[in-house]
């Protein structure tokens, strides 16, 4: 007969232990070895947010560490809600957010329907696709820093052949209007692919026996697609919505490597502004309330998005 796991668990640790162990159930022997990665992980995201949360009522800044420290109660709160700069960045990044969700969505599902057909050298094209998210968002930053120069930079030598200007006379992330979209390319060019791969597994998911039955009653390709392939890959497509709105949402580094929040603050979005609160003015527990507000709206929009995303699963 094989010894089951538990059995040669008990073996191998003292008689005392052995004879607790083959008195656990198999649910209890689980917690065992999960709860503390369930402690840590907790430990780790819980304590912070309560430490945030906690600083948000007073006015501690990092900076002053002895300095006394009051409770303000929702001063804090308040003040980053009636702050008109925030606003400004919360509709920079609003409009960061649809742009590179919206590109990335269509792009991202037209080659994921592309690839999906097989064709030669499929495997070679999905690769050499997938490539720009397997890099690092500062190597990213710095190499679209160097094409968006107005001296040397490609990109600009290519829009300025393209529309018969000076490639010197202009440059994307110099200008105030074309800096947000200097950033939607990048972001767009890089995690694109993610959202490819996701409807790729969409689609792949699809059983032929589906588009078979469709095609015995004469349903066109057209009709096909709007009536087998849209609503079978929705949910797909919706997941990597969601999955790129919250990074997006968040989105730091490379912006930072871009424009820094340039030119002006045209680019600057709530994680920069939040940064700058909290790490160059040292407005510790302003910043606390600020973050504890982005906190609560993502965590909102996500909740009600994920029962959207469910809604449409059970039909």
């Amino acid at each position: 007969m094989l010894d089951t796991s538990i059995d040669r668990a008990a073996r191998a640790t003292p008689p005392a232990v052995a004879r607790r162990i083959r008195g656990l159930s198999d649910r209890a022997i689980a917690w065992i070895f999960v709860a503390p990665s369930i402690f840590l992980l907790l430990a780790v995201n819980i304590f912070p947010l309560i430490w945030t949360i906690r600083l948000s009522f007073t006015n501690f800044r990092v900076n002053r560490p002895n300095a006394e420290v009051e409770f303000v109660g929702l001063k804090n709160y308040i003040s980053v809600l009636t702050n008109g700069d925030i606003w400004l960045t919360m509709q920079a990044t609003a409009h960061f957010l649809i742009a590179t969700l919206v590109l990335q969505v269509l792009i991202g599902f037209s080659l994921a329907y592309l690839i999906n057909k097989k064709f030669r050298g499929n495997d070679l094209w999905t690769t050499i696709i997938v490539l720009p998210m397997m890099l690092s968002p500062a190597v990213v930053g710095n190499f679209w820093t160097f094409l968006y120069q107005p001296q040397i930079g490609l990109f600009n030598y290519a829009v300025g052949f393209l529309t018969g200007t000076d490639p010197s006379s202009f440059s994307m992330i110099g200008d105030a209007s074309l800096a947000p979209w200097a950033i939607v390319i990048v972001d767009t060019w890089m995690w694109t692919p993610f959202v490819m791969l996701i409807c790729l597994a969409g689609l792949r998911s699809i059983p032929n026996s589906i588009y078979e039955a469709a095609e015995c009653d004469r349903a066109s390709k057209w009709r096909q697609f709007w009536t087998i392939t849209i609503p079978m890959v929705l949910p797909f497509l919706m997941l990597a919505i969601l999955f790129r709105g919250i990074e997006n949402f968040k989105m730091f580094d490379l912006v930072v490597q871009l424009t820094g929040g340039g030119p002006g603050s045209i680019t600057e979005l709530t994680s920069i502004n939040l940064k700058r609160e909290a790490f160059e003015k040292w407005r510790t527990g302003y910043a606390s309330a600020y973050a504890v507000i982005l906190f609560v709206t993502v965590f909102g929009l996500a909740s009600i998005y994920v029962k959207a995303l469910n809604k449409v699963k059970q039909r």
